[in-house]
């Protein structure tokens, strides 16, 4: 009798153990993405708010002739890949820390501006939190990479596949980006993502370059178009 009594509370707790596990992985999986869509949405909306509330001028030209100071877990910027999905829009924030990356993706602070001369770097949650960045070993020489801070569109093309590394390997956000196949100062694009897909032991970094710019006045770039 106590043997049965034992076997049946074991497997009463197995059970409940498992329940729990699927439990946490519903809320991984489901739960964390819809709250940082939600999230990103909301990011996207705020920005698209202020940029049409009088901080850029009709023609595109922002009222302030100094640029704006990116604020740190705030979004200055909205990023789309097309490779990604036509309905692919993501908000840029400044930072990389863990609650930032909860509501987009983040820029590292050390590294350029938007479309100015250096790197560009950003990084993304691959899973878990959106998943913004699930599908980037699909990126190919070629990609267009466009984001838009509310006066200007900037379209950068990525040079070549998904290159991995180590978290440890920070020259890929360098200026002139380490193994990127780059040899002199330009404009350029990084992005990050973890490695293996719901590990972290590795980094998959893409690179690009600008190629084009133009007035948000003058309507979405070709990239955006098709």
């Amino acid at each position: 009798m106590t043997t049965r009594v034992i076997i049946r509370t074991l497997s009463e707790l197995c059970v409940t153990i498992g329940a729990l596990i699927i439990l946490l992985v519903v809320y991984l999986l489901y739960w964390t993405s819809v709250r940082a869509d939600r999230a990103m949405d909301s990011e996207i909306d705020h920005l698209q708010d202020r940029w049409s509330t009088g901080s850029v001028t009709a023609g595109g030209a922002r009222t302030s002739a100094a640029p704006p100071r990116y604020e740190p877990g705030a979004s200055f910027a909205v990023m789309y890949i097309p490779r990604f999905g036509t309905g692919w829009a993501k908000p840029v924030l400044q930072g990389t820390d863990a609650d930032t990356l909860k509501k987009g993706l983040g820029h590292y602070s050390r590294t350029a501006r938007l479309g100015a001369t250096g790197n560009f770097a950003v990084a993304g949650h691959r899973r878990t939190y959106g998943d913004p960045f699930k599908d980037f070993p699909a990126l190919r020489p070629g990609d267009a990479v466009v984001l838009t801070n509310g006066t200007t569109w900037f379209t950068y093309r990525v040079d070549r596949r998904p290159y991995r590394t180590r978290p440890s390997d920070t020259g890929v956000i360098d200026p002139v980006p380490r193994a990127s196949g780059f040899r002199r100062p330009g404009r350029y694009l990084t992005l990050t993502t973890c490695d293996p897909e719901w590990g972290h032991s590795h980094r998959l970094i893409a690179w690009a370059h600008l190629d084009a710019t133009r007035p948000v006045a003058g309507g979405k770039p070709a990239a955006l178009s098709g």
